[in-house]
């Protein structure tokens, strides 16, 4: 079974995660196949815009619990694993061409940060989103904390990063994280209508826009990446000592 399917809607590439016994759960293989996806997209000339959605009941769940748990006692191998997946995550906000999350279901933590990513969002009416990441004793580290004060503004970026609360497409929709709305049924229309648009202009001045706009909105990007893997380190290292020490007061 293919992780990741490309489907071309003429110049529109539609990238599909197809995990979805697994709620689309990012583990290894699925972060691989995603990257892999978007630079083959991004290096065919003969695509004008980039669609990431999900199948089955949700976009995406997020990373893989599991998966982060086999790696939680070897801080190299989730740095690795954290690099690979913002590599990945990157190449939706590097490639010339827009990039769109088509978001249905629910969208969490990683996959959020995935969708942040993107240039533009569509979303579901009946989804629910959330960064949950410190109501788990970790900070959002994929980029999340990088950019979606440059989305939102940085009160509402803190709101729902230091919260984790569960938002809707309407609260979405108000605070300027979703581009368009749309009941389930009209969702694919609703992206179409934007890629249409998408597809209006001419090629070239459109990536060289999204990189100037992308440059003025978040100039100081690879420092913040950097930051949010050592803030990260901290917050796994403090985790781990407050379950040593619940541990030893109950004489575990």
């Amino acid at each position: 079974m293919e992780l990741v399917i490309s489907e071309d809607r003429g110049a529109v590439r539609h990238v599909v995660l197809n995990r979805a016994e697994k709620r689309n759960a990012f583990n290894f293989e699925l972060v691989e196949a995603l990257g892999d996806a978007l630079a083959s997209a991004a290096d065919d000339s003969s695509v004008r815009v980039v669609v990431i959605r999900g199948e089955g009941s949700v976009f995406s769940s997020g990373m893989d619990v599991k998966e982060l748990a086999s790696l939680s006692g070897s801080p190299q191998r989730l740095r690795e694993f954290r690099r690979r997946a913002i590599q990945a995550w990157n190449l939706a906000e590097e490639m010339t061409k827009p990039t769109i999350a088509q978001i249905h279901g629910a969208c969490m933590g990683g996959a959020m940060e995935l969708a942040l990513d993107c240039d533009l969002r569509v979303i579901d009416t009946a989804a629910r989103m959330s960064i949950p990441e410190v109501r788990l004793g970790l900070i959002p580290d994929v980029g999340g904390s990088s950019r979606l004060p440059a989305v939102v503004g940085l009160g509402r970026a803190k709101e729902l990063i230091l919260t984790g609360r569960e938002f809707d497409a309407e609260e979405a929709l108000r605070i300027g994280l979703a581009n368009r709305v749309a009941d389930a049924a009209e969702l694919d229309a609703a992206t179409e209508e934007l890629t249409t648009d998408l597809t209006a202009g001419f090629a070239v001045p459109i990536g060289l826009a999204k990189r100037v706009l992308d440059a003025a909105a978040k100039p100081a990007l690879s420092t913040t990446l950097e930051l949010e893997v050592t803030a990260q380190e901290v917050s796994v290292a403090s985790l781990s000592a407050a379950m040593r020490d619940a541990a030893a007061a109950t004489g575990e």
